[in-house]
């Protein structure tokens, strides 16, 4: 229980790195302001240093590479296994990988990688900094309560958000209550029954120095369960 309370990374959604580099941001932001704390407006410390907004393009290209290699897998996986038989009896290296390659949906990787880059990367990280702000210790309650946020308010957002993309992507704007009736409810139960698990393993048994990597790869396997859903 020490490690959850004072080094978990809160990390649902995809989201375990993001948040990991922002709670040691803000960490040393803390020791900073300790060591030298002056008054300030309530406005100043809202935007930073410099004054505004700042993209986070670390987070979202972070994001936007999650996604992309979750799709990828995603559509490989899918031509291998509709042309299982012919791929199997080719020993060619060069015409395995040109045959599974030679009908990628580039289009369909963009829009993942854009939905990555411009939407769930910023999205998180904007989350994360809302839900530190609100919780700033890291004590085992303050955790749980962020874990729990996450479940009901974040998830349901990011199917909400990647669903509607999608079809605005392909001009299936009509279609979205459908998708929402037919694709949203099962979606979100399955991302409860992996990341609550990921999340679990997270906390108890990974050890702190490859958490981030263990919620990376934890990231490109639901990247490609939802490119896998946005697909059919």
């Amino acid at each position: 229980m020490g490690s959850l309370g004072a080094n978990s990374n809160g990390g649902i959604w995809g989201m375990g790195p993001f948040y990991d580099s922002f709670n040691k941001r803000c960490n040393r932001r803390r020791n900073n302001s300790g060591r030298n704390s002056k008054p300030t407006s309530s406005g100043d410390s809202i935007a930073g240093a410099g004054g505004g907004y700042h993209f986070p393009l670390k987070q979202a290209a972070t994001a936007a590479s999650l996604a992309l290699t979750g799709d990828t897998i995603a559509q490989l996986r899918h031509r291998w296994v509709r042309n299982k038989d012919n791929l199997s009896n080719s020993h060619d290296f060069k015409d395995i990988i040109g045959t599974l390659f030679s009908e990628h949906d580039w289009i369909r990787a963009l829009r993942m990688t854009s939905y990555g880059f411009l939407l769930y990367g910023p999205g998180s990280y904007a989350w994360y900094q809302c839900l530190d702000h609100c919780m700033p210790k890291q004590t085992v309650q303050n955790v749980m309560m962020k874990v729990l946020l996450n479940q009901i308010v974040l998830g349901p957002t990011v199917i909400a958000v990647v669903f509607a993309w999608n079809n605005i992507w392909q001009g299936k704007v009509s279609e979205l209550p459908n998708k929402y009736k037919k694709d949203a409810l099962p979606t979100l139960f399955t991302g409860f029954r992996f990341w609550i698990p990921v999340s679990i393993l997270n906390f108890w048994v990974v050890p702190l120095q490859v958490r981030v990597a263990f919620m990376s790869m934890a990231s490109i396997f639901w990247n490609f369960y939802l490119s896998s859903t946005m697909s059919q």
